[in-house]
C-alpha cells in the first residue's frame, strides 16, 4: 500500500531562540533609550521612545517576512538588489539630506532613512551570491579581485557622503565572507600588502572632522587630557612637532573622556536606572546613539554592560550555527556576513565607549536608537531565519 508522506512545515526550523534574544536585546535598548533621554525638551529626543518602539514591532514583522521568503530566491535576484543598491546611494549623493554629524547619508522620504544601512545588507546578498557562483574557484586571485570590485563600487559611494564608519563595516563583512568562502592565504598577504599601502591615500581623502577623529585617540597631550577643566574650558587645543596649534578636537575627546567617567563610575552593580550622574545630568552627549553603551555600564554596572556583550555574544553564535547548518553555499555565507557585520559593529562600539577604538559612529547593533539601523539589523536577522529554516529540505511524494 502506497502512503503518502505531508511535507513538514519550514516553520519548525524558525530560531526562536535567537529572535528571543535579539528582542530582549531592543527592549534593553528601549529602555536605556529611554533612560537616555528622561526629561528632555528637545522634541527629536522626547520621540526617540516611541519612535523605537514602533520600529522594534516593525521589525519583528519585518523579521518573519524575509524568513518566509527563500532566500535563494533572493539570491537569484542578485543583480536587480546590485543595481537597486547603486540606485538609492546615488539619490543620496543627488538628493540627500545633511544629518547632524554632517554627512549627506540620508534621504527624507516623509521620514529620514539611512539608505546605506540597507545597501550594506543587500551587499551580503549580491555578495554571497557572487562568491557561491565562484566557489570552486576561491585559488583564483582574479576572483578575489572581482569580488573586490562588486563590494568598491558602493562602499565608495557610501564613503564620499562621508560615512566612514559604514564603509569600514562593508569592507570588513566583505573580508569576513571572502575569508569564509575560502580565501587563500597568499592573497590574504597581498590584501595585505596592498591595504599598507593605500593608508596614505585613505587618509588624504578623508575629511578633516574624520582626521581628528583619529589624531584625538591616538594623541598624547598631557595638558589637554591631564586637565578636565581645561577640556571643558574651550580652550584645548593639540601641538604637532613643531609645538605649533592644530584644530581644536576637545568635543570629540570631551565625549571620549565623558564615556569613560560614566563607564568607571558604575562599579559591579551600578547607580540604578535611570540615576546615571554622567547621563542624568547630561554630561555624556549622544548617550541615546553612539555612547548608548557607556549609559548602560554606568546605570546597570559591570554585571549589567557585561550581561549585554554576553547577549551578543549568543545572536552572533546562533548566527554562526545558521552558516554551519546551511544547506548550500550561498546561505552559508549570507549567515556568516550577518554574524560579521554584529559582530564588527559591536566591537567597535563599545571599544569607542571604552577609548581603545577612534570614535566611528556606529550604532551599537539592537541596543542604540535608530530606526535605520533597527531595522537592518532586522533584516539581517530575517535573513539568518531563512537560512535555518531550509536547512533541510527534502522532497515528498
Amino acid at each position: 500500500m502506497h502512503t503518502t508522506q505531508s511535507k513538514p512545515t519550514i516553520w519548525r526550523d524558525f530560531d526562536f531562540v535567537l529572535l528571543g534574544l535579539v528582542l530582549l536585546l531592543v527592549i534593553i535598548g528601549i529602555l536605556m533609550i529611554r533612560s537616555a533621554t528622561l526629561d528632555a525638551v528637545d522634541t527629536d529626543l522626547i520621540n526617540r521612545v516611541p519612535s523605537q518602539i514602533q520600529f522594534m514591532i516593525i521589525g519583528t514583522v519585518v523579521v518573519f517576512a524575509i524568513a518566509a521568503i527563500d532566500y535563494r530566491l533572493l539570491g537569484s535576484l542578485h543583480a536587480f538588489l546590485y543595481g537597486f543598491i547603486l540606485f538609492i546611494l546615488g539619490l543620496v549623493a543627488g538628493l540627500g539630506a545633511v544629518g547632524a554629524a554632517g554627512a549627506q547619508s540620508w534621504l527624507n522620504v516623509g521620514l529620514q532613512v539611512q539608505p546605506s544601512e540597507l545597501g550594506k545588507l543587500l551587499l551580503v546578498i549580491t555578495l554571497g551570491q557572487f562568491l557561491a557562483d565562484r566557489y570552486q574557484q576561491m585559488d583564483s586571485l582574479r576572483t578575489v579581485i572581482l569580488s573586490g570590485v562588486h563590494v568598491a563600487v558602493p562602499a565608495l559611494m557610501v564613503f564620499v557622503q562621508p560615512d566612514l564608519g559604514t564603509t569600514t563595516v562593508i569592507v570588513v563583512v566583505w573580508f569576513v565572507m571572502v575569508w569564509a568562502a575560502g580565501l587563500r592565504l597568499k592573497h590574504l598577504a597581498l590584501l595585505i600588502a596592498v591595504a599598507v599601502v593605500a593608508m596614505p591615500v585613505l587618509w588624504l581623502q578623508m575629511e578633516p572632522y574624520q582626521r581628528d577623529r583619529i589624531t584625538t585617540f591616538v594623541a598624547s597631550s598631557e595638558t589637554c587630557y591631564d586637565d578636565p577643566e581645561l577640556m571643558r574650558s574651550g580652550n584645548c587645543t593639540f601641538e604637532d612637532e613643531d609645538g605649533n596649534g592644530v584644530p581644536d578636537v576637545k568635543d570629540a575627546r570631551y565625549n571620549i573622556d565623558q564615556a569613560l567617567i560614566s563607564i568607571g563610575s558604575g562599579g559591579l552593580m551600578g547607580q540604578g536606572y535611570g540615576n546615571g550622574s554622567q547621563t542624568q545630568g547630561r554630561f555624556l552627549r549622544v548617550r541615546h546613539t553612539d555612547f548608548i553603551y557607556s549609559v548602560i555600564a554606568e546605570e546597570m554596572g559591570f554585571l549589567g554592560a557585561v550581561a549585554v556583550i554576553s547577549l551578543m555574544g549568543l545572536v552572533i553564535l546562533r548566527c554562526l550555527r545558521a552558516a554551519r547548518l546551511a544547506a548550500d553555499p550561498l546561505g552559508s555565507l549570507i549567515a556568516y556576513g550577518v554574524a560579521g557585520m554584529i559582530f564588527f559593529q559591536t566591537i567597535v562600539s563599545i571599544g569607542m565607549n571604552l577609548s581603545i577604538l577612534p570614535v566611528t559612529g556606529l550604532t551599537l547593533p539592537f541596543v542604540s536608537s535608530g530606526g535605520s539601523s533597527l531595522i537592518t539589523m532586522l533584516i539581517g536577522i530575517g535573513l539568518v531565519e531563512s537560512v535555518v529554516m531550509r536547512r533541510r529540505i527534502r522532497e515528498y511524494v
